[in-house]
């Protein structure tokens, strides 16, 4: 018997979706709004922000040039220097942290500790929660 079911299994990520996402979130997140602010500056939902943040949505030129608009900035900041993905290990271990809206919580908090010490001291911890148990 045919498949019945009508929608497609999900489609995954794109990296350029995911990228475009966190650099709208990084942005947002800089000058201090909320999803739900800047989802009413431009007509979504906070969830739909979430999704366009974490690139499970795209986001259309229309929308895009909406969001850049109220963020500030221009829409080439949103993109990739370059079409190809690094291959920088360092560059794709950044890319998965901001990736996530916790990620991206912790590079922004921990970018305005002045403290060296405590930047040393939060260093540590996360590394030994991150060893595996």
């Amino acid at each position: 018997m045919a498949n019945l079911r009508r929608n497609p299994a999900p489609r995954a990520a794109e990296p350029v979706d995911v990228f475009v996402g966190a650099q709208i979130a990084a942005r947002r997140m800089a000058l201090g709004l909320s999803q739900s602010a800047l989802g009413d500056q431009v007509g979504v939902s906070f969830q739909q922000m979430q999704k366009y943040e974490s690139g499970r949505n795209r986001i259309s030129a229309s929308r895009l040039h909406g969001l850049a608009l109220a963020l500030g900035a221009p829409i080439q900041v949103f993109f990739p220097q370059r079409a190809e993905p690094s291959h920088d290990p360092d560059a794709a271990a950044i890319r998965a942290v901001c990736a996530t809206i916790e990620g991206r919580t912790l590079a922004l908090s921990f970018a305005r500790m002045e403290n060296r010490a405590v930047r040393q001291a939060v260093t540590q911890l996360v590394e030994v929660l991150a060893k595996p148990a």
